[in-house]
């Protein structure tokens, strides 16, 4: 079989093969872009003066637990606390997407707000409908979108070597006496 037809029909196939994933991997990419633009996806920060922390761990998780529906109990329903000095901001996020920024010197809280970026990080690499999914489904896509992209570039090269290979052939053939 000629690697032209094989290719065109990988390419066919592996398109066909990969569309779901590659939907939501292009979707939630897009997204991401703009995560620092859309507020929808993460919330803006806000920058303090004072670029010193000063506050005691009481005080952070105080932040927290005062959340509306943070549901924050103790630390371990706070997945990450963030230092921005050259923002002079603290921020928490809590297990179920709610951020807190918090003035780095006063501990004030500056911002409550739902974070989206991160459930769209998850569906971004699969990790949201699970690890077998993840190694399964979207690590598989993107080695076939690997292969697409290879395939893909050999189709489109592909027209301009033929018409090299005419040439020579229709040269080398004036040339013969």
């Amino acid at each position: 079989m000629k690697l032209s037809i094989l290719s065109r029909r990988l390419h066919r196939w592996g398109a066909i093969t990969i569309a779901l994933p590659l939907l939501v991997v292009i979707c939630s990419g897009l997204l991401l872009q703009l995560k620092k633009q859309v507020t929808w996806v993460q919330p803006t920060e806000f920058a303090t003066p004072d670029n010193t922390p000063s506050m005691e761990w009481g005080t952070i998780l105080a932040a927290a637990q005062a959340i509306p529906g943070g549901e924050v109990a103790d630390w371990s329903h706070i997945d990450r606390v963030d230092i921005r000095p050259a923002k002079g901001i603290l921020k928490i996020t809590t297990k179920n997407n709610w951020e807190v920024q918090l003035a780095l010197g006063t501990g004030e809280v500056l911002q409550v707000a739902y974070r989206r970026s991160d459930i769209i990080e998850t569906l971004h690499d699969g990790s949201f409908f699970g690890d077998p999914v993840k190694l399964w489904l979207f690590f598989p896509a993107g080695i076939a979108l690997l292969g697409l992209w290879l395939t893909g570039l050999y189709l489109w090269i592909l027209p301009t070597l033929t018409r090299q290979k005419r040439a020579r052939l229709q040269a080398r053939e004036q040339a013969l006496p």
